[in-house]
């Protein structure tokens, strides 16, 4: 009987074991965290979005996340790019996205797809193909069949690819999690019974769709089960999820903010980043994602918004061209770790809370094994504190976490930045621009290549479908030779109205005039003088679109272009409204005609050769010019500073949009302690927003590169130049007693952090060692990087020993101690050491401890 009953007995212990192991692989999640093969995560997350990088840049981005600390990878799924034509699709070179997440595989980071479809991402029409708006009877984003239809037959496309090369985590690939829709919930609330019926067919036809993997959507609170849903924003501390048994998740940590033309360039403080991240963590989250990690370049067309720059580099911690910024990557990578080292202790039991003082609280976190973790927090934007904890004092700076991983030992505080900071610089190149030429995109040829002819004003999308910026309205008027304005009285004045976002005015073939839009306002009206002669004259108004709109309800029914009233003031007979008279349209520039921004089309005309310094700038004029790639590996920029309005493009590669206007807004002193926003801390009024624009290297040849430029208003060519992006200096500034990880590990919990002395870290680019100590001052040092000065306290060595420990060296560090420094420079008074160091190259770099 025994020996019967004994396979039953094998055969259930065997299914029991397979059953377990089957529990413990996949993803799936609880109230406190992911749970990755039976284990709860604290996961760091940035976003990369492989349109805005090439290929050849991606190893290198993921590498750098991954030495940041990041345990995954967001990226949205772009539908406009993959299928820009209903059924054709292209998975190509930037778009190539299976090779970018085997490429994040590769690297031994997690995913997280976000696939939408609909993205915002300050991305042309949101993500969405402009042909989805001519679809019959179609609706975006809401109960609409033939929407869902196309929707969803795009997520299946992308789901389906994934599950083909076996990149879900349920699989054995890297991801974890994937999204459904985005920010609908002001969608939900806007559109009612419609929208909320939406986004749960929505939520079930991706449950539906069999990944494996858990699905999330960030800014839904209604989120059905077992969709999660999450927070974008700033701060996340005060959001938690619609069941208590989701995970608390940060799907977008803003970095910074983009940039649009015409702004000032926003920068957010990494120390008011890095205490939003800890605040949020202390609050039981356990998943937070950078948006932007790696922000990158919109090239070509692809800036929605509008009036989005073609850069995009977001104040992420990695730069538009690929390089660390620093401090707040390195700072951002302290965080992680200090975070890493509360793991166990973070994802085991809710936290007890203390108040420490009126601004000040503990938030403490015990493990099953005994574990302690705890982050001291105070709240006061202006005032520092000292505060009792587990029988010892602590110092805590105004608007600042401290997180002690053995709930004794301060291993980080948020506003403490001890790591090295670089101040960038674009240095010309020794590459020439050679061989300019022009050629006149002459508008008197306009009506041979007419689309349509129309009694009224048509909206500009529907007859360009977005395959070009521009589109041209021309109409006639006849003046009568008696007009009084003909024989010296006022000229007449045109008024237009625009739902485009530029507008050129041609009267007779001469610019006239120019107005601009705003993101601020759908609308905007061209008015000006206009010098008419008696008979026929042309009027050609060349509307223009900065990229679509990306967001707002129903976007897809917003207009673009002329949409009137257009009308002439100041006639003897008073005014004249055009708006209802024949109108002609012509799509797009003569030269997009013949494809002038291509190797392939140059030769269809004969290009003028001339000296540009000498010539009168002029409005619609395309620039060629050749030049050979510049030595060396840094990342190359063009400097498009003495430029208009226009386009790029170098060997048929669209670099994108250039518009040199000055930027408007307030840029002041910024700290960061205080409830950031995105005018809060702004650089570069009434400098131009963006003057330099970001060329691949990966896009050259070694030689004769062909470099095209469509000038729109006038601008002079001769001053565009080539630029390499480098580190100008190194610096450091570190607080007499800053906490280091330097010698701290697991087993010193119980040591005093006195015993712990901060230390300078300065270290150069590989190939390039320390050259030049240009400041060192141990005592009380004001300013910043690349502008610091001696204060009233100031130890007269500091330069010296600096020198010694850090002339030839690729890396040196130097303990802030009494030993080094000699006799104290001012007892008493909390000291630092801020240091500039300039990094040049060299054969055979050295390093030192």
């Amino acid at each position: 009987m025994r020996t019967k009953i004994f396979p039953y007995i094998f055969f259930f212990f065997i299914s029991l074991f397979l059953f377990v192991e089957l529990v413990q692989c996949g993803v799936t999640y609880d109230s406190k965290a992911i749970v990755i093969n039976g284990q709860r995560r604290i996961l760091m997350s940035g976003s990369i979005h492989y349109p805005r990088s090439t290929p050849q840049m991606w190893e290198d981005l993921i590498q750098k996340a991954k030495e940041g600390g990041l345990d995954v990878i967001q990226t949205y799924v772009f539908w406009n790019v993959h299928e820009p034509s209903p059924g054709n699709y292209n998975f190509e070179g930037r778009y190539d996205l299976v090779q970018f997440i085997k490429t994040v595989q590769k690297a031994g980071l997690y995913v997280h797809l976000r696939i939408g479809p609909y993205i915002c991402a300050e991305w042309n029409f949101g993500g969405f193909p402009v042909w989805l708006k001519y679809v019959p009877g179609i609706s975006f984003r809401t109960d609409n069949e033939p929407f869902k239809m196309a929707m969803q037959g795009f997520t299946q496309k992308i789901v389906q690819m994934m599950k083909n090369e076996s990149l879900f985590q349920s699989q054995g690939g890297p991801i974890i999690l994937s999204q459904i829709e985005n920010e609908y919930g002001p969608e939900n609330k806007a559109l009612g019974a419609p929208g909320h019926a939406y986004m749960n067919w929505a939520a079930n036809m991706a449950v539906g769709l069999g990944t494996g993997v858990p699905w999330v959507m960030c800014k839904e609170d209604d989120a059905p089960d077992p969709v999660i849903n999450s927070c974008n924003g700033f701060y996340c501390d005060y959001f938690t999820p619609n069941k208590p048994y989701k995970p608390t998740m940060w799907t977008e940590a803003w970095s910074g903010w983009f940039n649009e033309f015409g702004g000032a360039v926003h920068k957010r403080p990494v120390e008011d980043l890095a205490f939003a991240v800890a605040r949020f963590i202390q609050k039981g989250g356990s998943f937070i994602n950078y948006y932007m990690y790696h922000g990158g370049t919109n090239f070509g067309r692809t800036a929605g918004g509008p009036f989005i720059t073609t850069s995009y580099d977001y104040d992420a911690p990695i730069d538009e061209y690929g390089l660390t910024r620093q401090p707040k990557y390195g700072h951002l990578k302290e965080l992680h770790r200090a975070i890493k080292l509360c793991e166990q202790a973070l994802v085991s039991a809710d936290p007890i809370v203390t108040s420490l003082g009126i601004y000040q609280q503990a938030h403490v976190f015990s493990s099953k094994s005994g574990g302690c973790a705890a982050f001291l927090s105070n709240y006061h934007s202006k005032s520092l504190a000292r505060v009792m904890f587990n029988n010892m004092h602590y110092n805590l700076p105004p608007w600042s976490i401290s997180i002690l991983p053995d709930c004794r030992n301060a291993v980080f505080n948020t506003a403490k930045v001890g790591v090295q900071t670089s101040k960038m610089q674009m240095d010309i190149s020794d590459s020439q621009l050679l061989s300019w030429e022009t050629y006149d995109d002459d508008i008197s040829s306009l009506e041979d290549n007419l689309v349509i002819t129309a009694v009224g004003l048509l909206e500009q999308i529907n007859i360009t479908r977005d395959k070009t910026d521009y589109l041209w309205y021309m109409t006639s008027l006849e003046i009568n030779p008696s007009e009084s304005f003909l024989v010296g009285g006022e000229l007449p004045i045109l008024s237009v109205q625009s739902s485009g976002h530029a507008l050129h005015v041609f009267i007779n073939g001469k610019l006239s005039g120019t107005a601009y839009g705003s993101r601020e306002s759908r609308r905007f009206t061209f008015t000006g003088n206009v010098n008419m002669r008696a008979g026929i004259n042309r009027i050609a108004l060349l509307s223009i679109a900065v990229g679509l709109q990306n967001i707002g309800t129903h976007f897809e029914k917003w207009n673009t272009g002329v949409v009137g009233p257009v009308v002439l003031h100041g006639l003897d007979q008073g005014k004249r409204d055009l708006t209802w008279q024949k109108w002609s349209y012509q799509v797009g520039l003569k030269g997009e005609a013949m494809n002038l921004d291509s190797p392939n089309g140059i030769s269809s005309v004969e290009w003028m050769k001339a000296s540009l310094a000498g010539q009168k700038q002029q409005p619609l004029t395309w620039h060629k010019a050749y030049f050979d790639a510049p030595e060396g590996d840094e990342p190359l920029a063009l400097d498009m500073g003495s430029m208009g309005k226009g386009q790029i493009w170098i060997n048929g590669h669209s670099i994108g949009r250039y518009w040199t206007t000055s930027a408007n807004g307030i840029c002041n002193d910024c700290s960061y302690a205080g409830t950031y926003r995105a005018p809060k801390c702004q650089t570069g009024c009434g400098q131009p927003t963006q003057r330099w624009y970001h060329v691949p290297r990966s896009w050259l040849h070694p030689t004769r590169n062909l470099l095209i430029v469509f000038e729109e208003i006038g601008g002079d060519a001769s001053g565009i130049s080539i630029a390499k992006r480098s580190t100008a200096s190194i610096c450091a500034d570190v607080s007499e007693f800053h906490p280091t990880f330097k010698n701290w590990h697991i087993e010193s919990y119980g040591r005093s952090e006195e015993l712990h002395k901060p230390k300078v870290h300065l270290h150069c680019a590989p190939g390039q060692s320390i050259s030049a100590i240009k400041f060192a001052s141990f005592g009380t040092p004001i300013g910043t990087c690349g502008s610091f000065q001696q204060g009233a306290c100031h130890s007269p060595n500091s330069h010296a020993i600096l020198e010694k420990k850090c002339l030839g060296q690729q890396r040196c560090s130097v303990t802030i101690s009494m030993q080094n420094f000699g006799r104290d420079p001012c007892p008493n008074v909390m000291k630092r050491l801020a240091v500039e160091a300039v990094c040049n190259s060299t054969m055979q770099p050295n390093s030192r401890g």
